[in-house]
Parts: C-alpha cells; sequence; structure tokens
C-alpha cells in the first residue's frame, strides 16, 4: 500500500514556480534608471506590482503546433467578413489614412490589411496584462531573457513618458500592443503622434495607430509603385524555397526570391516576392503572413473601391 501510495505521488505533477531572482531584479532597476534616466524608486514601484504568470512561459514552451500548408492558413485571414470590416474601417478613417499614404507613400491598403491581420481592425489586442507578461518573461525565461530584459526596459520608458500605463496597458503574451502590435522598442522607434498632442496612444487611437504602422513599413523601405509578388511558374531547378531576402535576378534585373505555396494537399503555387514582399515581412518573418497581408490588402482594395463606384457623385457644376 505505501509502494503504491509513493509511486502516485512521484508520478503527479511537478508544481512549477516562478524562478525570480531578486538580485536580477536590482540589476535591471538600476541599469534602466541609468540608461533612460528614471528614478529608480519609481521604477520599483512598478515591478513590485508585477506578477509571474505561469501562463506566459507555458505558451512560450508549447510544443509547435502543427505547421500549417498555405491552403491553411490563407482561410484564418481571407475571410469576407475581415475584407468587408476592413472596408469599413478604411472609410471610417479615409481621411487619415489619406493623409498617412501620402506623406510615406505607404498604400492605404497595405495599412489596413496589416492591421487587419494582427488584430481584426483593433477587436483583438491581447488580454494579457503587458507588465506581467514582459515581467515573466525577462525573469524567467532564460532562452531569450536578454531580449525580453530590454523590452521591459523599453516598456518603462513608454510609461514614464506617459504614453502607456504599466499597470494597465494590456497586449499579446509576448507584450505586443494595440492595433498594429508593436513590441516596447518598436512603439518607441516607430510610433508617431498623428494628433500631435504629445501623447503616442497605440492601444486606443487608431490615427496614431495607422500613422505609425505606415511610418514603421517607410522606415523599412517601402518603394513606391513597386510590386510587392507576382505569380510564376514552377523552377526549372532546384531553388531554395520561401528565403524572405531577395537573391535572385531574373532577366530584367530585377532581385526577387522565389515563394512555393501549397494550394493544396498535392498542388504547389509559385510566386516571386520583390523588395516590398521583404518590406512587409520586417513586420512578421514569415512568408506566409506576408501573403496574407498582400492578399487581403487587394481584396480590400477591390472591394473598397467597388464600393466608391457606387456611390453617388455630385452634379457638374455648370
Amino acid at each position: 500500500m505505501k509502494t503504491n501510495l509513493l509511486i502516485f505521488i512521484l508520478l503527479l505533477p511537478l508544481t512549477v514556480t516562478a524562478d525570480v531572482k531578486p538580485a536580477d531584479i536590482d540589476a535591471f532597476i538600476s541599469k534602466t534608471a541609468q540608461e533612460y534616466d528614471l528614478k529608480p524608486e519609481a521604477i520599483r514601484s512598478i515591478i513590485d506590482q508585477a506578477q509571474h504568470q505561469q501562463s506566459i512561459i507555458d505558451a512560450m514552451n508549447k510544443p509547435a503546433e502543427k505547421v500549417l500548408e498555405w491552403y491553411q492558413y490563407r482561410p484564418i485571414f481571407i475571410t469576407d467578413k475581415r475584407i468587408n470590416e476592413g472596408v469599413d474601417f478604411w472609410q471610417e478613417h479615409a481621411d487619415v489614412l489619406q493623409q498617412v499614404s501620402e506623406k510615406t507613400e505607404v498604400p492605404a491598403h497595405i495599412i489596413v490589411a496589416i492591421i487587419g491581420v494582427e488584430t481584426f481592425y483593433g477587436r483583438i489586442k491581447g488580454n494579457h496584462k503587458v507588465l506581467d507578461a514582459l515581467y515573466t518573461l525577462a525573469f524567467d525565461y532564460p532562452k531569450r531573457s536578454t531580449f525580453f530584459t530590454k523590452e521591459l526596459g523599453h516598456f518603462m520608458k513608454l510609461s514614464a513618458d506617459g504614453h502607456v500605463s504599466a499597470l494597465e496597458a494590456k497586449g499579446s503574451y509576448a507584450g505586443a500592443m494595440g492595433y498594429g502590435q508593436f513590441m516596447p522598442s518598436s512603439y518607441r522607434s516607430y510610433a508617431v503622434d498623428y494628433e500631435n498632442d504629445g501623447v503616442i496612444d497605440l492601444l486606443n487611437n487608431p490615427h496614431d495607430a495607422i500613422a505609425s504602422v505606415a511610418n514603421y513599413i517607410a522606415k523599412h523601405g517601402w518603394q513606391k509603385d513597386q510590386p510587392v509578388v507576382e505569380k510564376t511558374s514552377q523552377p526549372d531547378k532546384t531553388i531554395k524555397l520561401n528565403q524572405l531576402k531577395p537573391h535572385l535576378i531574373d532577366d530584367n534585373g530585377q532581385s526577387y526570391t522565389l515563394i512555393g505555396m501549397k494550394t493544396d494537399e498535392d498542388t504547389n503555387e509559385y510566386w516571386r516576392g520583390f523588395h516590398n514582399f521583404y518590406v512587409i515581412s520586417r513586420y512578421n518573418h514569415s512568408h506566409m503572413y506576408v501573403m496574407a497581408v498582400y492578399q487581403l490588402a487587394e481584396k480590400i482594395k477591390a472591394a473598397h473601391d467597388a464600393a466608391l463606384s457606387k456611390q453617388p457623385q455630385p452634379e457638374a457644376k455648370l
């Protein structure tokens, strides 16, 4: 009986506890205060309220799910609902999108599609407290601790500057925030105060978010009126597919990368991805993500243009 009980106890799952070392927190506070000219006690008052979340670690450590093929991935994002709501979002923010697009040379439909893929136009921004996510990953996720410790520092600075509430901001389990899912470092580097009110709010202000997504794409080298991708035939020689940076040269001397996509279990299609394809990939380093943004953008633009053509036109003045 005792043997069976011992075996039962040994088979019970181990309780997972936070491995957060006070010395690491002290070092973080000291370094962040010095780097960003912040008061150590102010940083500590925030850190003391952070909660370790085992669910964050579990999400990061979860075994890789089945890798989706394009024919499985595409229907997640290219839907009538996402297209129609993209048109609605465009129409609701038409003036801002036009002004931002003219300034950055990033097309409005690309901006709308990125926000559509990232958060369904702001509907799904994430429900994790950003402070808890970054704290947990900075101090209890060794393999990426350096990255998330830096992001937590950027988050402290964002809070000190009044752009986010350190105790209230919510986002993804990795700490990405707002309509465009910016990490704190990207928030500080690329976010734009569209209204010039002194506060850059990517969580609640769609105008700041639109301007910031466009700025991010522009700063990564968007080329006006240049293609993103074009369909092509199957390559006649073995070429490594899905490298994001253009590395092949076509007959016209144009650089491209070759993208292979499965349209069903037995069929492939091939695309040439040009410089602007690579630019979008700076947002998310997945060729399927870029294709989803591109195809959603094209669908939204077609539906938007069709809706405009049906609107009554003002009478010409005689």
